[in-house]
């Protein structure tokens, strides 16, 4: 880890923003250098720390309160003002290991309105038989929306999980204009 030249120590400084959604209110965790670190909805708090731990270790990182807006977060704005393509731009840098930052990395390059499966996504990555270990992987993701998670759906074009709720990653999907089949009615 590198130097941190504000505060002289190891210790990686992050910045937090509450960013308010159409869908709910985001925390959007970035870095001094203004690379998103972290990405979550507010009701999902525990799991930002508990990731940032993960990632950073125990007092590997220290949070602060953002003073100004950070790239991210602009971008993020348009993003859910229209703009779907805004966040194609937004430098990311996480923690992770090899295969999960390699997973994270080709779910970057699924473009607004597309959407794949846990299978293709695997022999995408040159790992046909990995379909489980993607999935999780996916799972695991720090920076949802951005890093294109809810872009994942079942092989039958079924919404799968997501961490943020399926009432979410459906919204995400129709707002970057994939048709999804209708809901059906309850029995």
């Amino acid at each position: 880890m590198a130097r941190n030249a504000r505060n002289g120590s190891n210790v990686l400084v992050l910045r937090l923003e509450r960013v308010s959604t159409v869908l709910d209110d985001m925390l959007v965790v970035t870095d001094e250098r203004d690379a998103l670190r972290a990405l979550d909805w507010l009701n999902f708090e525990d799991r930002v720390h508990r990731l940032l731990r993960l990632h950073y270790g125990v007092g590997g990182y220290r949070l602060v309160q953002a003073a100004d807006q950070s790239a991210a977060r602009q971008s993020l704005e348009k993003y859910f003002a229209g703009d779907v393509r805004a966040i194609d731009e937004i430098s990311v840098e996480t923690g992770g290991t090899p295969f999960q930052r390699e997973v994270w990395s080709a779910l970057r390059k699924i473009p607004a309105g597309k959407t794949t499966s846990y299978g293709l996504l695997a022999t995408e990555i040159d790992r046909p038989n990995a379909i489980r270990a993607v999935g999780m992987a996916n799972g695991s993701n720090p920076v949802g929306i951005v890093v294109p998670c809810h872009r994942v759906i079942g092989k039958d074009s079924s919404l799968t999980g997501y961490g943020g709720g399926l009432e979410r990653k459906r919204w995400l999907l129709e707002h970057e204009g994939v048709l999804l089949p209708t809901r059906s009615a309850a029995p």
